[in-house]
């Protein structure tokens, strides 16, 4: 009977929420627009050249590396200072938003490693962009931007420390079974495996680098960018060929294809870039050896957190809206908050930033916004802290990977010390 009172009640909320749908109010029809808008966007700019690239990477890891060797050098019994100094700084390689850096999160925990680095490079991954820091001190000022650097930085670190510590039980688990594990099989050399991996992150570097603005290094590489990662795609169709003995034949026709496409559509250069996954993925799967484990690792990866993803950057943008556009929350409500530097002003700052997802680099103008709206600097870098290493959706993926209670444990301590970092900046800046 209580089951079945159970299956009455969510009936009965589901129908009255149908029910009183404020549907033809303003305010609710412009939230499900920008919803449906932030979806949208988000499906044509970041899953086909960020998640898509990133999902092959988490395969290759899976398929790749041996279990052993990820717990030899981030497992919970390797050495804390390469550990953790190898994930705090992988930022500044891997210019990824906070949900691109899932795929390669998961890769590396279910294949072993300790949950304090694992969570570490979580944060660090999209926190830790050279590129989104040195926009910030040019932008916000050098002083803001020198914090959110050297903040990154320890926070990564602080919060792997902390949740090692936490789930300690967990790391000792994990050292108990890698230490009955059988000595690995080497079915390649090392700097085969590396050169490998190498390739696939210059791919998915290269194609996301996002500076055309200026006369630098950064504008110099993007001039250059769609041919350095045709460059990178040949060596690795030679890789495939050579060392994993994928068929000539269908090589040349997914890199004709691939070529053909950027030809004819030149201006959509994610289209090539789809059109090559999409011909990676016939090339391997199937296979029964490690080009097959590949694609089942990596299409494992994709239908596990696409769904989450887009359902959740569906709910971020309901309850936020897009940058310069209103949600369901009206915007001001927001920079009524964070004003002054209050410890309620920097944990609003630094909760709201959580919840919000920020594409990687739009934080700045963001923050720049509410700065000429009234927002203090403590608040500000708070939300820098925060807000580009969480996001609704990152939270419904790393839940479904580490489980709900880790999870809580993740985000509370990146709110709690953007918090106490922000009112402490405040205090001094």
């Amino acid at each position: 009977m209580q089951k079945e009172l159970k299956i009455f009640g969510w009936l009965a909320a589901v129908f009255a929420g149908v029910y009183f749908l404020p549907v033809g109010t303003p305010r609710f029809d412009k939230a499900v627009f920008e919803a449906l808008e932030l979806t949208k966007w988000y499906a044509r700019e970041h899953v086909i050249l960020c998640l898509l690239p990133a999902f092959w990477i988490a395969g290759a890891i899976a398929a790749f590396f041996s279990k052993q060797s990820v717990m030899k050098y981030l497992g919970p019994g390797a050495p804390k200072v390469a550990s953790y100094g190898v994930a705090s700084v992988s930022g500044t390689v891997l210019a990824v938003c906070s949900c691109t850096v899932l795929p390669l999160f998961s890769g590396i925990y279910r294949m072993g490693a300790g949950l304090g680095p694992a969570c570490a490079f979580l944060y660090a991954g999209p926190a830790i962009n050279a590129l989104a820091i040195i926009l910030t001190a040019k932008i916000l000022g050098w002083e803001i931007g020198l914090a959110r650097a050297v903040g990154a930085v320890s926070f990564a670190v602080v919060i792997g420390v902390l949740m090692a510590w936490l789930f300690r039980n967990d790391a000792q688990e994990k050292t108990r079974k890698a230490a009955v594990m059988p000595p690995p099989e080497e079915t390649r050399p090392l700097w085969q495996t590396a050169s490998f991996f190498a390739v696939l992150v210059g791919i998915l570097v290269i194609a996301n680098w996002g500076s055309d603005k200026g006369s630098g290094f950064f504008a110099a590489v993007h001039a250059v960018k769609w041919p350095i990662t045709a460059g990178l795609a040949v060596v690795l169709a030679v890789m495939l060929r050579v060392w994993n003995g994928l068929p000539l034949g269908r090589l040349l026709v997914v890199a004709t294809l691939t070529a053909g496409t950027g030809i004819v559509f030149p201006a959509h250069p994610s289209a090539a870039v789809l059109v090559a996954a999409l011909g990676l993925a016939w090339l391997t799967a199937g296979r029964t050896d490690a080009s097959g484990e590949w694609f089942s690792e990596s299409w494992s990866n994709a239908k596990q957190i696409m769904p989450l993803l887009l359902g959740g950057v569906f709910v971020a943008g309901f309850l936020l809206g897009r940058p310069g556009n209103e949600g369901v929350i009206p915007s001001e409500w927001i920079a009524n908050l964070v004003g002054g530097n209050s410890l309620g002003a920097n944990f609003f700052a630094s909760i709201s930033g959580a919840f919000m997802y920020f594409a990687t680099l739009t934080e700045v103008p963001i923050i720049q916004g509410l700065l000429g709206s009234g927002m203090g600097n403590g608040p500000a870098l708070a939300l820098l802290l925060a807000g580009p290493a969480l996001s609704l959706p990152s939270m419904l993926v790393i839940s479904s990977i580490i489980g709900a209670r880790k999870t809580l444990a993740y985000v509370v301590l990146v709110v709690v010390m953007a918090t106490f970092t922000g009112w402490m900046y405040g205090m001094i800046a």
